[in-house]
């Protein structure tokens, strides 16, 4: 099975064309990702974090992480969400921010991707890049404002590029991306924490 038919950005776009309502449950969203669940719905996930979006949105987006990093974990085959959640809807016109605002840099990726180093999409490296999804979900729901949640959500964004595709080499640059957040985040707590006792 070529698991590029159809491209990622078709299918994204597949998914707000296919609905005409103005709401969208999100287990139909997960059910229209096909055998392409987890890494569509990181890349989902991450790209809010890297667009103007509205405030408490990267809450939900980091709670939904860590739900879609935890199965990962586990092993599961097929994505999983409790009925309250797959029975919630959101807008159409917000699904259709998120899809179109990140349309061209998908079309990019697609560009340069192909399947290649198997063994970080396989299986074993599955374990381990779920841990750093929960992580990175986790760093979401920091309150550091201003572009608190742009490291991780550029990390959780590239991580998502390379699951979908099969590429290794995005998902090693994924684990770097999100080593880097890591940094940035810790740094930024630093300095919150620094000003916190300069003013009390």
């Amino acid at each position: 099975m070529d698991h590029r038919s159809p491209r990622t950005s078709e299918l994204l776009s597949a998914i707000v064309t296919a609905h005409s309502a103005e709401r969208i449950g999100v287990g139909e969203i997960v059910h229209a990702l096909r055998n392409r669940a987890f890494g569509l719905s990181i890349l989902l996930l991450g790209l809010p974090n890297c667009l103007p979006m509205p405030p408490g949105l990267p809450v939900i987006c980091g709670i939904l992480l860590c739900l879609v990093g935890g199965q990962m974990v586990v092993g599961r085959d097929e994505l999983w969400l409790p009925r309250w959640l797959a029975n919630r809807t959101i807008s159409r016109g917000l699904l259709e921010k998120i899809v179109n605002g990140s349309l061209k840099l998908i079309c990019r990726f697609e560009g340069y991707s192909r399947p290649r180093l198997p063994y970080f999409s396989s299986p074993s490296a599955r374990f381990v890049l779920g841990g750093l999804v929960v992580v990175l979900g986790l760093l979401l729901l920091l309150p550091i404002p201003i572009f608190g949640n742009l490291p991780p959500g550029i990390a959780v964004v590239i991580l998502g590029l390379g699951l979908v595709e099969r590429d290794g080499v995005f998902i090693l640059a994924g684990v770097v991306a999100t080593l880097v957040s890591f940094g940035v985040m810790g740094l930024l707590s630093w300095l919150l924490f620094q000003g916190a006792l300069a003013v009390f």
